[in-house]
C-alpha cells in the first residue's frame, strides 16, 4: 500500500531538487511560500489542484510523486510470480 508518508518525501525530494526556490514554486502556484515549506517538511499536504500544477511546474510525472510506479512495478511482479506457480507443473488439491 502507499503511504501518505511515502507521498509526501517525494514532493518534498522534488522540490528540493527542482533548483527553483521555494518563493519562486509558491509565485508560480500563486500560493504563500510557507505552504511551500510546509510541503518540504511533511506539515501539510498540497490540495489536488496544487499538487498538479505543482507537478506541471517542476516538470514531474504524477505517478512517480504519487508512488504509483513503484506500486504498478509491484503488482506486476506479484502478477507473474502468481503466473509463473499457475503454470509450473505443481498440483494442487486432488
Amino acid at each position: 500500500m502507499i503511504s501518505l508518508i511515502q507521498i509526501q518525501k517525494k514532493i518534498a525530494e522534488a522540490i528540493k531538487q527542482s533548483g527553483l526556490t521555494q518563493q519562486q514554486i509558491s509565485q508560480a502556484l500563486g500560493i504563500n511560500q510557507t505552504q511551500i515549506s510546509c510541503y518540504v517538511h511533511g506539515k501539510k499536504m498540497p490540495a489536488l489542484d496544487t499538487l498538479a500544477n505543482l507537478c506541471a511546474i517542476l516538470d514531474l510525472d504524477a505517478n512517480e510523486i504519487l508512488c504509483l510506479n513503484d506500486y504498478n512495478n509491484r503488482a506486476v511482479h506479484i502478477s507473474n510470480s502468481f503466473n509463473n506457480v499457475s503454470n509450473s507443473n505443481i498440483k494442487v488439491g486432488k
